[in-house]
């Protein structure tokens, strides 16, 4: 194990993949894996990237990725794929679209299943998202599913959020009843060629404009771009580098970085625990059974919890 993390940090793309599928497997060894990224983490600028099923999620990553190569920058990106119905696996859809980048080894590309998570991201993305970050990439790209108003775990997840619109998605008030207006440090309107780019754009400005914010918050530039030409990417660059500035000076970033940690450190305690029960659960009360006590009237659910923690701690 020590080897192969050493070999993810020398920038080896095979070993930075089978880290990624021990992170997917929940392999047992995960623990010791994560104990030695640990002390390498905290460089790369992790963006995800939201939005409407059919704005260009997609499409718009590759641009970015080409953008940021040409930069010289080492480029991650984790694609969140809808989970297939059979295999529970990603469908690999936007693997397929970014094969521009398939030979190059300053690009590694991986599409995740959501596992059914409505929010678009599955637990253990934040573990990948890791992984991606020891092992040397300046910037790790998270895209995700699409899948309308639940869409917002994203913004948890990331330093910067980019939120994606297009013309002819839903108006402003749609945008607003999505919770979009509230995750986004970057705002881009794609497909800027089609009539009513525009209008979207001033929409978009005109509902930020209500929102509330302190003298000193970040006001969310609005980008308008054509993702399959490149048209407009370079400035959506500039924009995601002028926020990470911004977090630095201001903290924000440590702030959100506790956040997300915290996050994370609920949600491996959490998985921890129903591992627990359903180890000891074979002697004792099931939770169904305890479920049943509740609907009866036989027991508070309070009560029922205090039971279950209790075969738990032993």
């Amino acid at each position: 194990m020590p080897d192969l993390v050493r070999r993810a940090r020398d920038g080896e793309v095979r070993a930075v993949a089978r880290l990624v599928s021990l992170v997917e497997d929940e392999s047992p060894v995960l623990r010791e894996v994560m104990a030695a990224l640990a002390p390498h983490t905290g460089r790369a600028h992790v963006i995800g990237i939201t939005g409407a099923p059919g704005v260009g999620k997609s499409t718009s990553t590759n641009a970015l990725v080409r953008a940021y190569r040409e930069q010289g920058r080492r480029v991650g990106v984790i694609a969140v794929d809808p989970s297939s119905p059979f295999s529970g696996g990603a469908l690999l859809g936007d693997r397929v679209r970014m094969g521009d980048h398939a030979t190059d080894d300053g690009v590694y590309i991986r599409s995740m299943a959501a596992r059914g998570h409505l929010g678009g991201l599955s637990w253990t993305t934040p573990q990948a998202m890791r992984v991606l970050d020891a092992a040397g990439y300046d910037v790790v790209l998270v895209e995700t599913v699409g899948v309308g108003q639940s869409e917002v775990e994203v913004a948890g997840l990331a330093d910067t959020t980019v939120v994606l619109l297009a013309p002819g998605m839903g108006d402003g008030i749609q945008a607003a009843k999505a919770g979009i207006l509230e995750v986004g440090d970057v705002y881009v309107v794609n497909k800027a060629d089609r009539d009513g780019a525009r209008q979207v754009a001033q929409d978009l400005r005109a509902m930020l404009s209500l929102g509330e914010r302190t003298h000193d918050a970040w006001r969310p530039p609005i980008r308008r771009t054509t993702a399959q030409s490149g048209e407009g990417v370079p400035e959506v660059v500039e924009a995601l580098d002028e926020h990470r500035a911004w977090l630095e000076e201001t903290g924000a970033l440590r702030r959100r970085r506790v956040r997300r940690a915290r996050a994370e450190v609920e949600a491996i305690a959490v998985a921890d625990l129903r591992r627990r029960w359903d180890a000891t659960a074979a002697g004792h009360d099931g939770l169904d059974d305890l479920a049943g006590r509740v609907v009866d009237g036989a027991l508070d659910p309070y009560a029922a919890a205090d039971e279950l923690l209790a075969v738990v701690q032993g």
